[in-house]
This record gives C-alpha cells, sequence and structure tokens, in this order.
C-alpha cells in the first residue's frame, strides 16, 4: 500500500485499463524506477516509508497546490476559495510580453467565512499570465506556487474552413532544392488561398533535427522544438544571396541542388535530407559572410535579445556537434553540462559557429513569418498550421539545454493495445511534471510561444499528453511502463494563455485510446479534435458508419493523415497489400483483405445511399470526391484535405512500425502512376480541380453538389 499511495502522490499509476472492464497491474519494479527518475527514493520499504512520510507532510502543510489555474470569468477555484479567515495573498504578475515595466504586486487578505461558492467580494483577478503568489495562512506559515490566469478559450477558427494538410519535404516546386521548402509553402499557401478559397495548409513538425550521417528523416523526433530546422529554407530568398561576390560557387551548387531534384522528380530518387542540408549549408557559409544592411543587423539583434538564452544554448549545441557529434553524453568532461566552466570557454572559442547558427534560425524564422504573412494576404483565415511534435531526441538540443526538465532513462510510448500487443517506445525522454511546475512552466511556455509566433493555428500531436503520458523504463518492454499524469488543468491552462496571445486556434491529435474525460476537457477550452471518416463509426451501436449530423462540431474532419493511407490507397485495398508485403500483417492476408473489402464498402454505400456518389461504384477518382463530399455534410469547423489525395497518390508517407522496410519521410507528392509531381504540376492537375470543385460554394449549401458531372459548372 505505501508504494501506491507514494505512487498517486507523484501521479505515477500502479495500474492501468487497456480496454473496458479490464485493468492490469503495473510491475513493482516499474514503479519504483519511475519514482527514482523523479527524484523519489523508493528502492526499499524503507526508503518508501521515508519518502512517503516527507510528501504526506508536505502535502498536509500547504494551503493550496504548486499550482493554481484561474480562468477568466469563470468562479475562483476551490483551492483559492477555500483559503482560511485571515490568509494573506500576495500576487506578483509577470510582465507582459514586449513590455519592460515590472507590474506592482497584488495584495489580497481573506476576511470572514469561506466563500459560498461564488466570486468572493476580496478577491482581485490578476491579469492574464503566469504569476508567482505566495500565501501567508494563520500561524505565519507561508507558502508559494504558481498562479495561472487564462482566458476560457483558445480563439476559434470561423464557422467553416477548408484547406491542405501536406509534408513540406514531399512538395518540390521547379526552384526546390531537393526538397519542398518554405518558398514552396508560402507559394502553394498563396495560389490556394487566392484559387480555390482554401483557408489553411497544414504542414508537419519544422523542429531543428538531429544532425547525423544519416539524418533520422522523422519531423516527429527532433532535436529541438523550439527552433525550426534551416534546411526547409529557401536560400535563393535570402536578401543576402544576391550579394555573393562568388557567383560560380553559388552556381555550382545551384546545379547540383538542381540535380537533386532532377533525381527525386524524374529518376526514381528519394528525398535526401543530408544532402539538401549539405548544399544549403554551403551556400549559407557564403551568404553569411555579406554584410547585413542597417535595417536587418537592427532587426536580427531584436531577435537574439527576444530568443535570448535559449537561442544561444541552442546554437553552442549545434556548433559543439559540429566538432564532437550529435551525441552530447559523449562528449569531452565538462561539455555534457550547458554551464559547466568549460562550456562557458566553449562559448567564447566556437563564437563565429555560434553566430552562424543564431543566424540560420533567425533566416529560417523571417521565413516562417512571410509564410503566414503571404497565406492571410492570400484571404485565408486562418494559414499555416503548425504542428508540434510530442517529444524530441534523447541526444538533442533540448535534452542538453534543458536537462533538469527531463526524465532521464525514460521513453514516452504506448501500452498494448488491440492493435499492437508490444506496446509501443517512441524513443522520447519526457518532461518532469514535477520540475516544469517549479519553473512556472517555463521551457512549456517558450515551446508555444516560438511555434505560435507565425501560426493561424497549432497542431499538438497525441495531444493526450497534456494529460498523462506512458513512461517506458530504459532497457525495458514497452509493456512494462506506466502511466505519468501532468497537472492537466495547468498544461491546458498554459496553452490557452499563450495561443491567446498570438491570436491562433489549437487542433488536438486525439486518435486512438483516450481517457475518459479528455475530449470533454480540451473541447470545453475550445481545443478542436481530429476526425478521421474510416474511424468515426456508431461504436456504441451498430458499428456502422457514423452519420454526418453526428460528427463532432470541434474538430478538423478529414479522410487521411500522414500516418494512414491515402484514399485512393484505402478505397482500393492496396494499403492491405503493402502491410502484407512489408510483413507488417497479423492475420492472413485473405482475412485482413476481406475485412478492409467489408469497411470500405460500407462506407461507400452510405455514400451511395446519401447521393454523394453520382458516378457510381468501380470510380476510384468519383469515391475520393464523395468522401469529400460527404466531410462537408458534417459540422466540422475544419475540413482537412490530404493534397496527395488531389492528384491520386497510393503511397503513404509513413507506415508506423517500418524503419528501414519503408521509405519512411522520404517520398515526393506523387500521381496516381506514382509519378512524383511538383508544385506547378499539382496546381495545373484537372484530377485536383475537379476534386477542389466539391469545395466550390454552392447556392445548396455544404456538400450539395451531388448532380452529375455534365450538369455541373465546369
Amino acid at each position: 500500500m505505501g508504494l501506491s499511495r507514494l505512487a498517486a502522490l507523484h501521479g505515477v499509476a500502479t495500474s492501468f485499463s487497456p480496454s473496458a472492464g479490464g485493468t492490469v497491474p503495473v510491475p513493482d519494479s516499474t514503479v519504483t524506477a519511475v519514482l527514482a527518475a523523479l527524484g523519489v527514493d523508493a528502492g526499499t520499504p524503507a526508503e518508501v516509508g521515508r519518502s512517503l512520510s516527507a510528501a504526506e507532510a508536505a502535502a498536509a502543510s500547504r494551503p493550496l497546490p504548486p499550482t493554481v489555474v484561474v480562468w477568466s470569468g469563470e468562479p475562483l477555484p476551490p483551492a483559492l476559495a477555500a483559503l482560511p479567515p485571515g490568509a494573506a495573498l500576495t500576487v506578483e504578475p509577470e510582465r507582459p510580453p514586449g513590455t519592460t515595466e515590472t507590474p506592482r504586486p497584488l495584495r489580497m487578505r481573506v476576511p470572514g467565512a469561506p466563500a459560498d461558492g461564488k466570486t468572493p467580494a476580496w478577491w482581485s483577478e490578476p491579469p492574464l499570465g503566469v504569476h508567482r503568489m505566495t500565501v501567508r495562512a494563520p500561524g505565519d506559515r507561508r507558502v508559494t506556487g504558481v498562479l495561472v490566469v487564462a482566458p476560457d478559450r483558445v480563439p476559434q477558427p470561423p464557422a467553416r474552413t477548408h484547406g491542405f494538410l501536406v509534408q513540406l519535404y514531399s512538395l518540390l516546386s521547379a526552384r526546390s532544392w531537393g526538397m519542398g521548402d518554405l518558398a514552396d509553402l508560402a507559394d502553394l499557401a498563396a495560389w490556394s488561398g487566392r484559387t480555390l478559397g482554401t483557408g489553411f495548409v497544414q504542414v508537419n513538425p519544422l523542429h531543428a533535427a538531429v544532425p547525423g550521417s544519416p539524418t533520422d528523416p522523422s519531423p516527429y523526433r527532433p532535436s529541438s522544438r523550439r527552433f525550426p530546422d534551416a534546411v526547409h529554407l529557401n536560400i535563393e530568398s535570402v536578401p543576402e544571396y544576391g550579394h555573393v561576390p562568388d557567383r560560380a560557387a553559388l552556381e555550382d551548387l545551384r546545379l547540383d541542388a538542381a540535380a537533386l531534384s532532377d533525381a527525386v522528380l524524374n529518376k526514381g530518387a528519394l528525398i535526401d535530407r543530408d544532402a539538401v542540408l549539405e548544399l544549403k549549408r554551403q551556400a549559407l557559409e557564403l551568404v553569411v559572410r555579406v554584410p547585413l544592411t542597417p535595417g536587418r543587423r537592427a532587426a536580427y539583434r531584436d531577435y537574439l535579445a527576444e530568443q535570448g538564452r535559449d537561442l544561444e544554448d541552442h546554437a553552442l549545441w549545434c556548433a559543439l556537434a559540429e566538432v564532437h557529434g550529435p551525441r552530447w553524453r559523449d562528449w569531452p568532461e565538462g561539455l555534457s553540462d550547458p554551464r559547466s566552466p568549460r562550456t562557458a570557454r566553449a562559448r567564447t572559442e566556437l563564437m563565429d559557429r555560434v553566430d552562424f547558427h543564431c543566424r540560420l534560425a533567425w533566416l529560417t524564422d523571417t521565413q516562417l513569418a512571410a509564410a503566414q504573412h503571404t497565406a492571410r494576404e492570400a484571404g485565408m483565415a486562418v494559414g499555416i498550421v503548425h504542428d508540434l511534435a510530442v517529444g524530441v531526441h534523447p541526444d538533442g538540443a533540448d535534452t542538453w539545454a534543458q536537462q533538469d526538465a527531463f526524465a532521464h532513462g525514460m521513453s514516452v510510448g504506448a501500452p498494448p493495445d488491440a492493435f499492437n500487443a508490444q506496446g509501443q517506445d517512441w524513443g522520447l525522454p519526457p518532461w518532469r511534471p514535477d520540475a516544469l511546475a517549479a519553473s512556472g512552466y517555463a521551457p512549456y511556455r517558450a515551446l508555444l510561444r516560438g511555434l505560435l509566433a507565425h501560426a493561424g493555428a497549432l497542431r499538438i500531436d497525441h495531444v493526450m499528453g497534456l494529460f498523462r503520458l506512458w513512461w517506458v523504463p530504459q532497457g525495458r518492454p514497452p509493456a512494462e511502463g506506466t502511466y505519468v499524469s501532468h497537472d492537466a488543468e495547468a498544461m491546458l491552462a498554459v496553452l490557452v494563455l499563450e495561443a491567446h496571445r498570438a491570436g491562433a486556434a489549437v487542433v488536438g491529435e486525439d486518435l486512438g485510446t483516450v481517457e475518459p474525460g479528455v475530449r470533454e476537457a480540451l473541447a470545453r477550452r475550445g481545443v478542436l479534435g481530429t476526425s478521421v471518416l474510416w474511424f468515426e463509426r456508431d461504436w456504441d451501436g451498430d458499428g456502422q458508419p457514423l452519420a454526418a449530423e453526428r460528427w463532432r462540431r470541434d474538430c478538423v474532419a478529414t479522410a487521411t493523415t500522414h500516418d494512414l493511407p491515402s484514399t485512393a490507397a484505402r478505397l482500393t485495398g492496396d494499403h492491405v497489400t503493402l502491410r502484407h508485403r512489408l510483413g507488417l500483417l497479423a492475420r492472413p492476408l485473405e482475412q485482413e483483405l476481406a475485412e478492409d473489402v467489408t469497411g470500405t464498402a460500407e462506407w461507400l454505400s452510405r455514400l451511395a445511399g446519401l447521393r454523394l456518389l453520382p458516378e457510381g461504384a468501380g470510380d476510384e477518382e468519383a469515391a475520393v470526391r464523395a468522401v469529400h463530399r460527404f466531410l462537408l455534410r458534417t459540422p466540422a469547423r475544419m475540413t482537412g484535405i490530404w493534397l496527395p489525395d488531389t492528384v491520386g497518390d497510393r503511397r503513404p508517407q509513413n507506415i508506423p512500425g517500418t524503419c528501414d522496410q519503408y521509405p519512411n519521410w522520404r517520398l515526393p507528392v506523387a500521381d496516381a502512376e506514382g509519378h512524383p509531381v511538383t508544385l506547378e504540376e499539382i496546381a495545373a492537375s484537372p484530377r485536383l480541380h475537379r476534386l477542389m470543385e466539391v469545395f466550390r460554394p454552392s447556392p445548396e449549401g455544404p456538400g450539395a453538389r451531388t448532380a452529375p458531372p455534365g450538369a455541373r459548372r465546369p
């Protein structure tokens, strides 16, 4: 009982429910290892007893929890409403963003009896922000904590809008240097916003990757989530590019880049991120030698001042990785500590390289800003939707610079379920909930602020991680992990606060197994969910496709995602045969195909019954249009169109559970025959325009364009 009680006090689960009505105990050794990663000794019964006594004593001595959330305009939380008469509360408001003046403290005293559930008269709501508070209770007990004051909801997108979902690297244009870049993103937004009336473009995470040979191509396992990767830069759009004296060297690099693109587009080569980055690095070495104009120098200095130590640490890690390799735990003595004297000397010794990497971060940031500006100028209601990965690489810049914030020796994953009997280990170290709270959620806030700076909306991968994550101790199978809870109220409040300040909407990826109450809590704060057509069924009833009117309103409705088959592959069953070739099926091919055909037929029957498939059966392209007509019949605020679907691409961008068996994250967008296509060819594609005709405004309302092709406006 002692270990269970100790675990509960630190948010560590001692059992979990993989399915309704079933409970699986967590091994004591796992609980002990997780507690150790949180700085809690529990290796012996005596240690458990001492740690439990200390934790219970600390909890009993506090008149309020370490973090208190106040939702603006809502009743005071019980922790504050129940403060005893005579208690004095002092709030030290944070300095508002963009200001230099420190606000004056707010002082309040609790008179008389506790409040009766209404906001008490003594309460004076502080401004929005994350503040430090001090409570001095009767008996001179003094307790400090964090007070988060947040709006009640994040900003909302328009009532209805639609847009493209795309993996940016896969979107090559005629000008790209071997992979899609931020100029291509801006061009896609400008064209689709102005020509097709789209309201947003959602992209994969653009976080900085861990350098290597080869670099991990997954955008969901970055070195840092705080800063973007310069591989996404469009080199020729950098103003200093045109003033490089050595034009011959730049031309040679440009021709090499054109050869990379030609190999991908015409010769069956995969996108080679390392080769692209090397060419861009060589070009940037020339570009940064060009003096900045006074105005650009001032802008660069402002960026350095805004980013502060976080950027300096990131750039120093990049510089040290150039010298010693990316595995910082293997660096020479002293360099694994970002605050050591040896590291301080390295900052001076590598000053030029540190400035180089700071400059790259700034240049990338300016192009991110330009992409969002272009999107809004094109009439997009939302603009660019950026993506936040669930974690970072264990050897990356973030884990080096913020070591105290991470639980070392732990990895994030997923427990065993009906789809993966062994569970999953994603190889991403989790944040320590206690460290986040102690810092006033500073790392989390800085991360959100950076991503939201140039975003119309933010997608959060595995948004359930705001509530709890499955921790797997190093060296153990994923099935021997356990859930560790965050202060979900605080995590949500900080998210809502930063989204409010940025004026951005938030989309949570909430697919798969979701803890009861999570979707409701997210919806209450205006966080949109994600609904994929093939998974939307009446699971509480007959299991048939869910009627359009029963879909939730606050979501992005789509036919697929980067981890799922394209719609054409789903309709034809190609995705099942592909998984069979890769050895990923748990049952015989015939059985898997039969089940897949049945599920697809049920959806096609529903579409035909609604007169959304006037072309009849057997026309795959028409069925793709019918799927999107159905999505428009749902009340979903946002409808996402997988860009490869517009040209009939059958290849998935990623197949979970594979590594070398499949070229994950390295494929360009291709047409129905598998031929790669450029942005220019996509924009001119008759198939795309036939699909996007579905989204043209209709007098009959959304999704009502069901007449035969000959009766429709061309």
